[in-house]
């Protein structure tokens, strides 16, 4: 009798099983044909560096849930094949707009140029770039040393503040790991008035790049910097003395000497109330002369 109730009570735990089993099972179905199909998405197939240009073979399709898909993906190869990479993406990355160059803008250095911006490039030496370390990407000064007209002194003053580099020599994008890059030619992203005060800092003077911290974007007032204020010992220099023309006051004039009065005697004879004459008598002493 225990046997049988066991028994029945075996068959029953199997059968309670088995419903449930199949009951997950339909859930999990009914979930799994409901789930996101995905939609298509663009990402790199290699990695694309700065300045190339998006090919075929670059670009790979992927199934993802419409929920992960970036704002602004391009759904179609049309919309990114052909245009040059402003931004490095490496492989796997989506491909999304902000990384590639307008339309018809190529690729290469003029890609990487915004529009109302130049690109000017500026002749320098291991010291002037920084020992290299000027690289595309960073931020710059450019200061320029020239003698000022007229005295003759050089001096040394700040004419471009956070400049971004945008090459340098043939190289677009800044090593991996860090280590300098030695060119002769930096070029930099600037605008079109700074570009008329590089071009002519360059002509004026030598140039020198100071290397800048790419979050400190603050634009500080510097004075210039003479050799006079460097060396705190060295006398002012001499001002050139010049004579002013000596104005002399005119002689004054000498007025002719008044005439002597005439000599002799002057009587007033009075008449009633008339204004009374004046009869002059000579002096004596003349008429004997």
């Amino acid at each position: 009798m225990n046997r049988t109730r066991l028994m029945m009570i075996g068959a029953l735990a199997l059968a309670i099983a088995f419903l449930v089993s199949v009951t997950v099972y339909k859930n999990l179905q009914g979930k799994m044909g409901s789930s996101d199909p995905g939609v298509q998405v663009m990402v790199a197939a290699n990695d694309l560096q700065v300045g190339s240009r998006v090919e075929e073979h670059d670009v790979r399709i992927i199934n993802v849930p419409a929920a992960d898909l970036p704002p602004g993906a391009p759904r179609k190869k049309a919309d990114v094949i052909g245009h040059g990479v402003i931004m490095p993406i490496a492989k796997g990355e989506f491909i999304l707009p902000n990384r590639l160059a307008a339309e018809n803008a190529g690729a290469g250095l003029p890609s990487l140029i915004p529009p109302g911006m130049r690109a000017v490039s500026v002749r320098v030496n291991d010291v002037a770039s920084v020992s290299g370390f000027v690289t595309p990407g960073t931020r710059v000064d450019v200061l320029v040393t020239a003698s000022t007209t007229g005295t003759g002194e050089p001096q040394t003053t700040t004419v471009l503040q956070n400049v971004q580099v945008l090459a340098s020599g043939h190289t677009l994008e800044r090593s991996s790991t860090g280590e300098a890059q030695n060119a002769v030619v930096i070029t930099l992203l600037v605008t079109p008035e700074d570009a008329q005060r590089l071009t002519l800092a360059t002509n004026e003077g030598r140039i020198q790049l100071a290397l800048r911290n790419p979050v400190d974007t603050r634009q500080d007032e510097v004075l210039a910097a003479s050799a006079r204020a460097l060396f705190k010992g060295a006398a002012a220099p001499v001002a050139p003395v010049t004579h002013a023309p000596v104005h002399r006051a005119p002689a004054p004039k000498i007025a002719p000497p008044a005439a002597a009065p005439s000599s002799g005697i002057s009587v007033e004879v009075y008449q009633g109330d008339k204004k009374p004459d004046v009869v002059k008598f000579p002096d004596e002493a003349s008429d004997t002369k």
